[in-house]
């Protein structure tokens, strides 16, 4: 099973991306019950939650989000996004992709894409 995140890039403040998260080798009797997330990571800092989507739905948003982002996923294509708009340059970072595979708990990530947000 692979995650595979893509959709970053260079944007100016104020500007959007939206991010793709891609599980390959994953049956969907799997994927539809397990709960996703978006995380990132900016340089000297620790890896942090942006934004969880559960098996049913359910979404949770870190604070700093505002409003701004929206996560979504999609059993039948096995995937999950990340909406992103009025970006600001304190949203710099590489964003990973993290799925909780149900029947174990395994914590599965993909390999980052990098956002970068000018002023």
């Amino acid at each position: 099973v692979q995650l595979q995140a893509s959709g970053g890039g260079l944007v100016q403040a104020g500007g959007s991306l939206r991010l793709s998260c891609t599980a390959s080798g994953m049956i969907t009797s799997e994927f539809n019950p397990s709960d996703m997330a978006w995380y990132r990571q900016a340089p000297g800092r620790q890896r942090e939650l942006v934004a969880q989507v559960t098996s049913d739905r359910s979404t949770n948003y870190a604070v700093f989000v505002k409003g701004r982002f929206t996560i979504s996923r999609d059993n039948a294509r096995k995937k999950m996004y990340l909406q992103m708009n009025s970006l600001e340059p304190e949203d710099t970072a590489v964003y990973y992709c993290n799925l909780v595979r149900n029947r174990d708990r395994t914590q599965l990530w993909g390999q980052g894409t990098q956002v970068t947000v000018s002023s």
